[in-house]
């Protein structure tokens, strides 16, 4: 294939992909964590994540591509360039319209596309501090975590830093994405503590089941350009990737509502949605390299790990992630980074390619392993002192009596329904 030749094809799939990320996030975490909450949160929750949407389009063109998919650091000899590309493409400088990149498409759609992923990823912590932060504490802290928490670690897997060179796999995000944001999910709901009405064994009901339905069907969908447009090419791997992705969900959701069933007597609706997620969540970073097999093994075993983690795990140590933003994206992320080293094939990677322990290669679960540990480490150290430093500037986490009468009216001045 030429590479100066545009691949429209191609080009139409990765525009149509970035489309899909973006719904995941507007309207879909807006709908899936805002049905969650209590009726007297659910706009900040909305707004929290509207907010990222916009600000973090803008840190990411001026910078944030740059330091994740950049090459100055690296071309200058700068010892910087494991960790962050550098500023030669800040405010996309030296794209222009006929710059083609990976799959000869325009580096302006990739840019794009990869800016959705930006944008999800900080939009996965809300469900750990909901209805307890202030708006103008999160807004600080959240861009501070985007620029210093998600631009390097995109560099580090993605735009050739060094846990990429050290060959870990990570087609769409398990480690970018949902380690780093479940880790940093877990430090938030450590350090802001308990809701004031929150009680171990007393379920705080969702106020909108159905909209927590609405929100796990856009998820579901835009899980496919998620994953299915990370190959960058509308290709073979595209399609298998699509297939894991749905597959890998749908056993996923299965097995959440038989867990539910068999331990507290009811299928529920909550339920069957979390665990669409959290097989959504744990194939992401298996997409590229795994088969049908593999997909439904990752489909069963994760509802599992994660189910004990929110059922049994959380309620032992007390503590409140509230939407269990730890419990899916986090724990499901680990196993799904895990599960790659173990399930990887070659009869997708291709001769030559990645495969995993279960094929006889403990090498690459051993560096799944290592990237898994090191995103761990790295997410929860900068969120904690993210959070230091934050709280002693403007303060996180709101008055007793705006937590009790909703951050809605207080932090927002409107209420979701009248």
């Amino acid at each position: 294939m030429d590479t100066h030749i545009l691949d429209s094809g191609n080009t139409a799939w990765i525009m149509i992909s970035s489309i899909l990320v973006l719904l995941m996030s507007i309207p879909g975490i807006a709908l899936f964590y805002g049905g969650l909450v209590r009726q007297k949160n659910v706009l900040s929750v909305i707004m929290q994540t509207l907010f990222l949407v916009a600000v973090v389009s803008i840190l990411w063109v001026a910078f944030g591509y740059s330091w994740a998919f950049g090459t100055g650091f690296a071309e200058s000899g700068n010892p910087l360039g494991a960790v962050i590309g550098g500023f030669d493409k800040a405010f996309l400088h030296g794209i222009g319209l006929d710059t083609l990149t990976t799959g000869n498409i325009p580096e302006l759609a990739f840019a794009m596309f990869q800016c959705m992923f930006a944008i999800i990823t900080p939009a996965l912590i809300l469900g750990a501090f909901a209805e307890r932060i202030k708006f103008s504490g999160y807004v600080v802290f959240i861009v501070l975590w985007v620029i210093l928490a998600y631009f390097p670690m995109a560099h580090w897997v993605w735009g050739g830093g060094f846990l990429q060179q050290m060959g870990a796999i990570d087609f769409a995000g398990g480690t970018v994405v949902h380690i780093n944001a479940g880790i940093s999910a877990l430090v938030m709901a450590l350090l802001l503590g308990q809701r004031e009405d929150y009680r171990h064994g007393r379920h705080i009901t969702p106020h909108n089941v159905t909209f927590v339905f609405m929100g796990t069907s856009f998820l579901w969908l835009g899980w496919f350009g998620f994953n299915a447009g990370s190959g960058l090419a509308a290709d073979g791997l595209a399609a298998n990737a699509f297939l894991v992705t749905h597959i890998a969900t749908a056993t996923a959701a299965i097995t959440w509502i038989a867990i539910d069933w068999l331990c507290n007597k009811k299928p529920t609706t909550v339920g069957a949605c979390t665990g669409a997620v959290a097989g959504l969540v744990a194939i992401t970073p298996a997409a590229g390299t795994v088969d049908l097999a593999g997909a439904f093994c990752i489909g069963i075993i994760t509802p599992i790990v994660c189910f004990l983690m929110v059922a049994a795990v959380k309620p032992r140590f007390h503590y409140d992630d509230a939407l269990d933003a730890f419990g899916v994206h986090g724990v499901g992320g680990i196993v799904g980074s895990i599960l790659t080293g173990v399930f990887a094939t070659q009869a997708v990677s291709g001769e030559g390619g990645v495969q995993g322990a279960l094929y006889g290669d403990w090498h690459q679960l051993w560096v799944q392993t290592v990237a898994t540990l090191v995103s761990i480490a790295f997410s929860a150290v900068v969120t904690f002192v993210l959070y230091k430093i934050v709280d002693r500037l403007v303060g996180i986490r709101v008055d007793r009596r705006i937590e009790e009468e909703g951050l809605d009216i207080y932090e927002h001045g409107e209420t979701a329904y009248n």
